[in-house]
Order: C-alpha cells, then structure tokens, then sequence
C-alpha cells in the first residue's frame, strides 16, 4: 500500500490497482464546507453559474446559453439601464417522493442571473432572442461604423 500525501486528505490507497475502492474524492470534504452557506443560498448558487459565450461577428454580438431542460418561458432575456443585456431564470428542483432513494444529484437547479454590458456600438433596439434545443441564443446587431473617406492630396515640388 502507499501512502497519499496529506494534501489529498491522508487517505490510504493502492495506487497500482485499478480495481481499488478506495478512490479519493476531491470534493469529499467541500460539501461539509456548504453547511456554512444557508440554504437558500446554496440553492440560488447551484445554478448561478450558468456558461455563456459572447462572440461578436462584423454584423452582430451574439451570445449562447446552455440551459438544458428549461423552456423558454422559464428564461427572461432583458435590457437594463437601457446597454445591459441581463438573462435570468429557474430550474425548479424535482419534486422527491416519499419512497424515493437518492443515489446522487449532480444536475443543479435554482435561480440564475448573468449581465453583460453592452457596447456603445449595439442596436438596444433590434435585440432578438431564440431558444433551439436547450441554447438559448440572444443576437445583438451592430451599428455600422462609417470608414473615414480617404482623400489622396498631390505632393507638389
């Protein structure tokens, strides 16, 4: 047997053996660190933390949204302080039965809210939003930006 370093936890394993149940979990100990969290909170954090990329193209700023198993009329897409983009919503939890055993829970629920402020270049006005099979997709247009017209000027002698 070998000894595991106390930065991961002291635990005993066999590290040789692949068929070994002593496996060392990361996360053993952060759950214990959540009982400080009040509830609420920790419910509100599960799924706060919602991915969502922002790319902008030469006509648009586009961002996406994984929400999987959310409907659209479970998510709100809104403008702010007239240039902040905010998209909200809620995952409710399962309902748990009286006889139902957990095993495990990973997929979160809760409330989530993310902001994004626009730049001075977005249409506040022409913002579109469509939800396809769990991606929320939200399209900003742009103002297009007038080049400054390029005179050539003759060098004299």
């Amino acid at each position: 047997m070998s000894i595991i370093p106390s930065f991961f936890g002291g635990r005993r394993t066999n590290a040789f053996d692949p068929f070994s149940l002593d496996i060392w979990d990361p996360f053993q100990d952060f759950s214990n660190s959540l009982s400080i969290i009040p509830a609420g909170a920790r419910e509100t954090s599960a799924f706060a933390n919602v991915q969502i990329d922002w790319k902008e193209t030469p006509e648009a700023h586009v961002f996406k949204a994984d929400l999987p198993g959310l409907k659209k009329e479970e998510v709100k897409v809104e403008l702010q302080e007239g240039r902040i983009l905010q998209i909200s919503g809620e995952r409710s939890r399962e309902k748990e039965e009286k006889n139902d055993k957990w095993h495990r829970v990973e997929r979160s629920s809760g409330k989530f809210l993310r902001q994004f402020r626009l730049p001075d270049n977005a249409k506040v006005d022409q913002v579109k939003a469509k939800m396809e099979n769990g991606v929320l997709t939200v399209t900003v247009p742009k103002q297009e930006v007038k080049k400054p017209e390029v005179k050539a000027i003759d060098i004299s002698n």
